[in-house]
């Protein structure tokens, strides 16, 4: 196992710098934006774009990488995410921003999709569950350490803008510097979007109220907790305890999700979202020790929705349709968090910073009436259900890739390099332990 985690160490590594400096920027836009007096509907709207450049870019990353190969497309990204930082520092307009936001949020799910097809092409089928865990892993130690980061700029002036470029930059180190050759490219198979909706609606619903939840915390949960009088350094922290809350509740929410049932294990977590944002709307004072606990509840109960939601979807789908249900799923939440951020901030802007956890106290009734026992049938429509919980990927990540694709296209070889060595074979995957070296996966091969 650890002979195989090393092997990508370069791409972990890349991975955690571009995560710290992503999760620090996110909290110090709203934290900025909030002591310059700024609206929390511009403060909601500048993570909305960059959502909806995630959403753009998985596309035009697909081609990108398909056109110069990962390790250029991932540079070309890295630089385009770069200047984007650097140009907030040289231009005062919140207009400009929403343009570079949305830049960064194209470039960067190109970054991810670089990464993640890497490993999921180059690693076996009995060794990609503990890769991509380990990435997962190290995806949200990068969120948690960008906010333990932040806390060393108490002033939030243009510093942590500086460290955010040079994260940026960092993170080109490992892939320049890897002796591993790009992989033959994923591309997800066709999505029928009208036969998802009709066949799995409560899970669509469920990932569209998730990605408004989690676009909403990381956008406006720094500002309410600004206005809740905690200083920059405490808002850092009330944003990192959730991140760190959720990641850790993953498998233990899906080992009880496994035993009494997606549906249930739902309907208990919209239950307790309703009754814990509930003495958060305003009626009573908390210290800070109490929200960093809610905080920490909140975590666990929203980080885990789109998993549960992606697991009863899976349920009722056919395996030869799960590679298209997994890019739709993808598509909703990315959604979700364009309308979230927008939505919550034009509540706290007009009504107050309370609307927040009305906010969420809401989602809650409202998940608790989608997943009423009765509109469940109680049989599941794909035959090999029920299928295995797998945690919720990181909020910037890909999630449309699967091992369970088609390579359409072979790009394994450098195209510069290739022509000045024409007999150079790209790297195999990985061999088990028992399993002798693979040859170079073909473009008609199907990757089960």
């Amino acid at each position: 196992m650890l002979n195989s985690i090393g092997a990508f160490s370069s791409l972990y590594l890349a991975t955690l710098v571009l995560l710290t400096g992503s999760g620090l920027f996110n909290t110090y836009m709203g934290l900025r934006l909030t002591q310059l007096s700024v609206s929390e509907i511009w403060v909601g709207a500048l993570l909305a774009i960059f959502y909806l450049g995630l959403v753009f870019g998985a596309r035009v990353g697909h081609r990108l990488i398909l056109s110069i190969g990962h390790i250029r497309a991932y540079a070309a990204s890295a630089a385009f995410v770069t200047v984007s930082v650097l140009i907030q520092i040289m231009v005062d307009n919140l207009w400009v921003w929403l343009g570079l936001r949305f830049i960064a949020g194209a470039a960067m799910v190109t970054q991810f999709i670089a990464i993640e097809s890497w490993l999921n092409e180059q690693t076996d089928n009995e060794r990609r569950g503990i890769i991509f865990a380990f990435y997962m892993v190290m995806s949200s130690l990068g969120t948690v350490l960008g906010q333990l980061a932040l806390t060393r700029f108490p002033d939030m002036n243009y510093e942590p803008l500086i460290f955010v470029a040079i994260c940026s930059v960092l993170s080109l180190v490992p892939i320049a510097l890897t002796r591993r050759l790009h992989p033959a490219l994923q591309v997800p198979a066709p999505i029928h979007a009208r036969y998802y909706i009709e066949r799995v609606p409560l899970s669509i619903s469920v990932l569209l109220v998730a990605g408004m939840l989690t676009g909403a915390f990381y956008a406006l949960g720094p500002v309410y907790a600004l206005r809740a009088e905690l200083n920059s350094e405490q808002v850092a922290v009330f944003v990192a305890i959730s991140v760190a809350a959720g990641v850790m509740a993953q498998w233990p929410i899906g080992w009880l999700a496994d035993r009494i049932g997606r549906v249930t294990t739902l309907r208990i977590n919209a239950l307790l979202l309703f009754v814990f944002a509930l003495p958060l709307v305003g009626w009573l004072d908390f210290s800070y020790y109490w929200l960093l606990g809610f905080s920490a509840l909140f975590g666990v109960l929203v980080f885990t929705l789109y998993p549960l939601g992606a697991a009863f979807a899976n349920d009722n789908v056919d395996p030869d349709r799960r590679v298209g249900l997994s890019a739709i799923l993808y598509m909703v939440y990315g959604v979700g968090a364009c309308i979230g951020p927008l939505l919550v901030g034009v509540l706290m802007d007009k009504l107050g910073s309370n609307w927040y956890y009305i906010f969420f106290c809401g989602c809650g009734v409202g998940l608790s009436f989608l997943v009423r026992p009765t509109k469940i049938k109680g049989t599941h429509l794909s035959q090999d259900a029920p299928t295995d919980f797998v945690p919720m990927p990181h909020m910037h990540s890909s999630a449309a890739l699967d091992p369970r694709v088609d390579i359409s296209s072979d790009i394994s070889h450098d195209p510069v390099f290739d022509e000045l060595n024409p007999e150079h074979d790209a790297e195999p995957p990985i061999p088990t332990a028992d399993s002798a070296p693979e040859a170079p996966v073909a473009s008609s091969v199907r990757v089960d």
